[in-house]
């Protein structure tokens, strides 16, 4: 298939207001907009200004008006308890509606926040889409962490309500909810008035009488009153949700996400950037609480009249290397979309794909991997195994949807490794040096986008015009900071290196830890790798390796970093001055697969550091600094 790419992108750098009002004709709109674009509203503009719409009704209730009704609106596939529930989008719009009746009765109205800290169950979706239904601005907080992290978006989004459940489940543990619940409310200022909460067999919790609502009571109530609640109007540019970003420090930044943009974004994204048509089934293995599953396991799927799935498990040990396999052929996957660390997981235990084969995977087309730099290794190693195109594309809590991507819909252009492609329509992607100045092509450099930004990404942060500005906007007039360092090549492909953080300054030069990484992923025995700057005397900074081995590898440890550095310096050069490599059991990671390099620097350096918030497990720290302190490193 010739792909359309540059067709539809020179499309929309001629006529922006066109192209997205065209995107729009795809949603329903209880009130066509004043303005496509109105570029004197808000921060930098805003989208289809004047516009009424509602976003569950767009989610749910045209499908079940269109012809939609008993197809498969979502799965609930727990690989932890071995269990599986699924639900039409007749099914999805009942309990929908029920949740929303609840919520009604216990004063939820438009504009109220409500948020909800909830495990990977079918409910924390319901709970989503009937805070859309009742224009409530949801804020999901990813269940597990920490009260006085809880309390802190308790205390900046000042919610109404909170619905919750009683624990979740980890791999060989639970982890009891209430208590982090109700010790956040007891930390935060602000005091929600009511707490709905979701009893799970797994464990059950006490409830505060006057306070907390039990779920499934309440809900069977409203079903068996036969309760209707209409979809309330809310104006396109009403926020539907606020998503915390997972700040280690400081206040975390509420990045808003409004209603009309949000849609077209989304649905455009699903056909023409994925390649998924209606009826068919997308998986999203990520978290409710991150923007991948918000965009990807809820709005962009179900939007599109897709089947989408949400998974409770883990890519190993939930019970195996082939869970995503047992996943993809149980329910006819076409496309999933996960992080370059889960397959960097299952290539470590089953390296040569043994699991792969043992499951009937014909119907599956598309791997898409983001969240963190997929290295071609790891790339290389997953299109070998499933024989299908692997997608490395790029984007952020920010914006919502892909900034960049191989558009599947658009027919795939030509793969590069260890580019995410090619900006999609809505960016004009740019690379400008500290002083704002752009760098010719193949030069590392500050990755921008120029304003506005597209339909769907951010117009502010939660009550916080000016640090959305001072955050993001003022360092480089007229463009939006990614944070992100990078390149552009010649034919226009992105290469993100790392964040302008991890860009280390060895004796002058500044070289990306990204590309070290790459290096380093090409050896045979490594599984996964990262490479921080740590602080030295004479360079100001040098590399400092960490690597951790495949699975069964019984060669001898030392003799495989001596040939790692030998690598980097023969691929980068002497400059790269890569002289340490430490082998680690495991390398530490939020619960989303991104590495805390930020943390590992700080424990090398010696520098006070504060466990962060979004680890998936603490313990791993202890180890790295183990390591290091064997090579005389943090002590």
């Amino acid at each position: 298939m010739t792909s359309r790419y540059h067709e539809v992108y020179e499309s929309w750098k001629r006529d922006p207001e066109g192209f997205w009002a065209d995107a729009a004709s795809a949603i329903d709109w209880f009130r066509r907009w004043d303005k496509v674009f109105d570029a004197d509203a808000g921060v930098y503009g805003r989208w289809f200004v004047g516009a009424e719409c509602n976003t569950c009704h767009n989610a749910v209730d045209r499908h079940v008006a269109g012809g939609r009704a008993e197809q498969l609106a979502l799965i609930h596939d727990s690989a932890v308890t071995g269990t599986q529930r699924r639900f039409t989008y007749r099914e999805l719009k009942d309990e929908v509606t029920a949740l929303a009746a609840v919520l009604q009765d216990l004063g939820v109205t438009r504009g109220d926040r409500v948020i909800i800290y909830m495990p990977m169950v079918a409910e924390a979706a319901f709970a989503m889409l009937a805070c859309a239904r009742l224009g409530a601005i949801h804020s999901v907080v990813f269940g597990g962490f920490a009260a006085k992290e809880l309390a802190t978006r308790i205390d900046d989004s000042r919610p109404k309500l909170i619905v919750s459940a009683s624990c979740g489940l980890e791999p060989g543990r639970v982890v009891s909810y209430k208590p982090l619940l109700d010790g956040a409310i007891d930390i935060a200022r602000h005091k929600p008035e009511r707490c709905i909460i979701l009893q799970r067999p797994q464990q059950g919790c006490d409830l505060i009488a006057g306070r907390d609502v039990d779920y499934a009571e309440a809900v069977a109530a409203a079903k068996a009153a036969g309760r209707a609640v209409p979809c309330v109007p809310v104006l396109a540019t009403d926020p539907l949700y606020v998503l915390y970003t997972s700040g280690t420090t400081g206040q975390p930044k509420g990045v808003v996400r409004d209603n009309g943009g949000h849609m077209v974004a989304l649905h455009w994204s699903m056909g023409n950037q994925y390649g998924v048509r209606p009826g068919e089934v997308f998986w999203a293995a990520s978290d409710v609480g991150w923007v991948v599953g918000h965009s990807y396991i809820v709005y962009g799927p179900l939007l599109a009249g897709c089947t989408t799935i949400l998974f409770e498990g883990k890519p190993v040990g939930t019970p195996d290397a082939g869970t995503f396999w047992r996943v993809i052929s149980e329910h006819k996957v076409a496309a999933l979309f996960t992080a370059p660390t889960a397959f960097r997981a299952i290539k470590k235990e089953d390296p040569k794909g043994e699991f792969v084969r043992k499951y009937d995977l014909s119907g599956f087309r598309t791997l898409f991997l983001a969240g963190e730099r997929a290295d071609p290794e790891t790339i290389k190693w997953a299109e070998a195994q499933l024989g299908v195109p692997v997608v490395d594309h790029w984007w952020q809590t920010e914006t919502g949807s892909p900034i960049s991507n191989n558009p599947v819909g658009l027919g795939m252009l030509p793969v590069k490794y260890g580019s995410p492609a090619v900006p999609m329509p809505g960016y004009d992607v740019q690379v400008l040096d500290d002083a704002g100045h752009p760098v010719p092509a193949g030069t590392l450099g500050n990755v921008v986008v120029r304003l506005p930004l597209p339909p769907g990404c951010l117009p502010t942060l939660w009550n916080a015009d000016q640090r959305f500005i001072d955050s993001y906007l003022s360092e480089f007039p007229g463009y939006y900071k990614t944070a992100d360092a990078g390149f552009i090549d010649a034919d226009n492909y992105l290469f993100i290196m790392a964040r302008t953080d991890d860009i280390i300054n060895v004796a002058g030069h500044r070289l990306s830890t990204g590309g070290m990484e790459e290096v380093i992923a090409e050896h045979p025995d490594v599984a996964e790798c990262a490479v921080i700057g740590i602080h030295d005397e004479m360079k100001g900074q040098v590399p400092c390796g960490f690597v951790v081995l495949n699975s069964g590898v019984t060669r001898d440890v030392g003799t495989i970093e001596r040939e790692i550095v030998a690598l980097v310096r023969e691929r980068i050069g002497p400059v790269a001055a890569l002289k340490l490599v430490v082998t680690i059991k495991r390398l530490p990671k939020t619960r989303s697969g991104k590495i805390l390099r930020g943390t590992m620097q700080k424990i090398a350096d010696k520098e006070a550091w504060a466990m962060p918030a979004t680890i998936d497990d603490p313990a791993i720290l202890d180890e790295i600094t183990a390591a290091l302190n064997e090579r005389g490193i943090g002590i």
